[in-house]
């Protein structure tokens, strides 16, 4: 498949050779054979997405052009008589963390069949952010309809991702893995493609690259279509081994700010067009309860008149929060872990605002988007 610009003149043995080798591991495939068998009878198959903004479709120039419709466009051309949903529960500028504390409403209430996970860029690479990714891994793999992971790879301009340790979860699960990275940095480091031959700026890939990425899980999928076995003879799903680093993130609660009620409440107020508890005046304080073993915070950050909260949980490790940062691209929602402890047990999370602000805003404001929970029982 040529990618245009800069690739045109590319052989096709040079073409399936970067496939190729986009090819982490290839795991077990047995649940998207499943997947492959259902389609092929002509049922609804439903194919999903999550991960970051790359997910979600930056740079790409319409929707269309994204990674996972590119996907999903595959699954109906192959099975035109199939019905194929698709679900992007991409979300710019979050990580695995936020991925496995939604996970519930936004990509297990579809009930997908085969799901690629993309968060390899927005998460650091850190043990924490495997824990994390293992987390929803873990989900998914536990649903009754059994639905088969797919990990997808992207990279940043420095060639860098979480592929290490997100990978230690993939080989742990035996999921299927291919790598945008593995596939494209070589030629990139080497000087014989151009970066922005497919990618929009330092992160976000632009259509020719959304297309390869799509190209790489495809390309899988091809392959094991052409062995498909008989209904019959497809191989039998395994269940999810024991936690490598820890299913704490297989138990999940996110709780919006507008179901957040408050235990006690001194100057802040919910406003709904932005979809958070808000204040402007120091001092202010708010307090939630909330149960869990890891406990988080998400408030908005952005370039504006935006201040610091102090958060405390049960009165102790206060931790500073600031909704200010020094980015014009626009703004976001950060999570931040702010307990852990050995046993889950009911909590009161206190915030309040600081007279202390960046040195550059122009003001205090500052906007809880919500608390998320994880470990709190099966």
């Amino acid at each position: 498949m040529g990618l245009g610009s800069g690739w045109r003149s590319a052989a096709a043995d040079e073409d399936a050779a970067r496939i190729k080798q986009s090819l982490v591991n290839p795991g077990d495939t047995a649940r998207v054979q499943q997947a492959l068998a259902k389609a092929r009878r002509g049922e609804e198959v439903t194919v999903a997405v999550i991960g970051g903004s790359i997910t979600q479709g930056a740079k790409a120039t319409k929707p269309e052009n994204r990674y996972g419709n590119l996907i999903a466009d595959w699954w109906q051309k192959t099975f035109p008589k199939a019905k194929i949903k698709f679900v992007n529960a991409g979300i710019g500028a979050t990580g695995s963390n936020y991925g496995a504390l939604r996970a519930r409403r936004d990509l297990l209430a579809q009930e997908p069949d085969f799901v690629v996970v993309e968060y390899a860029v927005n998460d650091g690479s850190l043990q924490a952010a495997a824990e994390t990714l293992e987390g929803l891994v873990r989900q998914i793999l536990t649903q009754k309809n059994q639905p088969s992971v797919v990990l997808l790879f992207m990279m940043n301009q420095s060639g860098g991702n979480a592929q290490e340790w997100h990978g230690k979860v993939g080989t742990h699960y035996r999921l299927p893995m291919v790598s945008f990275r593995d596939a494209l940095w070589p030629e990139i480091k080497a000087g014989k493609l151009k970066w922005e031959d497919v990618e929009a700026d330092q992160v976000h890939p632009n259509d020719r690259g959304h297309a390869f990425a799509a190209r790489c899980v495809t390309a899988m999928l091809d392959d094991l279509l052409k062995a498909l076995p008989a209904d019959a003879q497809l191989p039998a799903i395994q269940t999810a081994p024991a936690p490598l680093f820890s299913d704490l993130f297989q138990h999940t609660a996110l709780f919006e700010a507008e179901a957040l009620k408050p235990a006690s409440n001194q100057g802040w107020a919910y406003d709904a067009k932005i979809k958070g508890w808000k204040s402007e005046q120091p001092g202010s304080t708010i307090e939630f309860e909330i149960e869990g073993r890891v406990l988080y915070s998400m408030h908005f950050v952005v370039r504006g008149a935006m201040g610091k909260a102090r958060v405390t949980v049960d009165g102790n490790a206060a931790k500073e929060l600031n909704g200010w940062f020094d980015q014009t691209w626009g703004g976001y929602r950060q999570s931040n872990e702010i307990l852990r402890q050995p046993e889950s047990g009911k909590h009161r999370v206190r915030f309040e605002l600081l007279a202390d602000k960046s040195p550059d805003s122009t003001g205090h404001s500052f906007r809880i988007l919500g608390l998320g929970a994880a470990g709190i029982g099966p």
